[in-house]
């Protein structure tokens, strides 16, 4: 048993002059007193990557210079997916009695501390070194083929994929920290410029600065208790020409063992954070985990199903297409809006019930999946 008892966000955007451990330390100076604990209470640490500041030992790099000695330290690197992969290991843990509170943090100064050279040289490093890089795609082009099969195999349109960015777009309007505020339509999407077709501009994420941070006890420690309540990891491949087909990739095998492992089924679920780097990756996600039918999310899109006000709010901060994508702290803002939404602190956001949570975080080009089940318990 594990519980959230803290979080942290800094806004998404740009942070001139603020490092990737300035940005980490202040998300986890946030959550932990957001969680009513003392630095010295941490007893455990986890940590991702940083792209802009790499180190062997980034875990314990960022220990010293938060000040604190943990007992347990470890960095963890499954792209997209890594800040729920250490949630889950912060919830085996606590569990196991390893430690009692562990603090996950995340972030980078990506936008201001890395030239987009070498932001894309970084991340073209996800391709097989053989078969993939040598022929210069960028994530954003794997990503391009395979929308491109997606809609051929299930009727989706390029202006389906827009009504996701518009979705984020708006929920984002409504929060300080977002990196976007301006307001979008479909049209916009459209017209926005080509980057790997049939993805554009605004079908894809931004690249910002920020930080995200949270904590993980073994018992609660405030009036509301969020107890994780399941879940699962997936590994189907790592590189895309070693990818299954689009039916049997590791979003459903994950949310299946998830459920399992909860006993919740995805119709006890209220509300919904879903890893959306690109239109095509929150569509195939939502469908993968059952939240829409094959080639039917956009559809829901449209009907309001997942607006702020719908049956299942999603990513009602905006998510990584608007509110933004700092590397490892990008998807770790989702868990954040989670636990705000439901201990009820999630101002003009707020919906209206947020008791059972799913969440689901995707590394790699759907590579590597984390399904994960939250409950609120008194």
């Amino acid at each position: 048993m594990s519980f959230i008892t803290g979080v942290g966000l800094t806004s998404y955007g740009k942070h001139e002059g603020s490092s990737s451990l300035d940005l980490m330390s202040k998300a986890a100076e946030t959550a932990i007193a957001d969680a009513g604990l003392k630095r010295s209470e941490v007893d455990g640490i986890l940590c991702g990557y940083s792209t802009v500041s790499p180190h062997i030992m980034l875990a314990t790099v960022f220990a010293e210079h938060f000040g604190i000695q943990p007992s347990y330290a470890h960095a963890v690197q499954v792209g997209g997916a890594t800040g729920l992969a250490m949630t889950m290991l912060a919830h085996h843990l606590v569990d196991a009695g390893v430690a009692r509170h562990v603090l996950v943090v995340g972030g980078e100064n990506r936008l201001t501390g890395q030239s987009r050279d070498a932001s894309i040289q970084a991340l073209a490093q996800v391709g097989h070194p053989d078969y993939e890089v040598s022929l210069g795609p960028t994530i954003p082009a794997y990503y391009g083929l395979v929308a491109s099969r997606y809609m051929h195999e299930y009727g989706v349109t390029q202006e389906d994929l827009a009504e996701f960015a518009v979705l984020m777009r708006s929920h984002a309007m409504t929060h300080p920290g977002a990196q976007f505020h301006e307001p979008i339509t479909v049209a916009d999407v459209m017209a926005s410029k080509p980057v790997a077709m049939p993805l554009k501009l605004l079908d894809c994420c931004p690249v910002s600065d920020g930080g995200a941070a949270f904590v993980v006890s073994r018992e609660p420690t405030s009036a509301t208790g969020i107890r994780v309540r399941g879940c699962a990891q997936a590994h189907t491949h790592q590189h895309v020409t070693a990818a299954p087909a689009l039916s049997e990739l590791g979003a459903e095998i994950a949310i299946a063992k998830a459920k399992a492992a909860s006993g919740v089924a995805i119709s006890d679920v209220r509300y919904a954070a879903v890893y959306d780097s690109f239109t095509i990756t929150l569509a195939m996600l939502l469908e993968d985990l059952g939240l829409a039918g094959r080639g039917e999310a956009a559809a829901r899109v449209r009907a309001g199903h997942f607006g702020r006000d719908g049956a299942m709010p999603l990513n009602t901060h905006g998510g990584l297409l608007s509110y933004g994508h700092c590397g490892v702290g990008g998807a770790m803002a989702h868990l954040v809006e989670t636990h705000l939404q439901m201990t009820g602190r999630a101002g003009p956001r707020q919906v209206r019930d947020a008791s059972i949570a799913l969440l689901h975080g995707d590394g790699g080009v759907l590579s590597s999946h984390v399904s994960m089940f939250l409950e609120r318990v008194r």
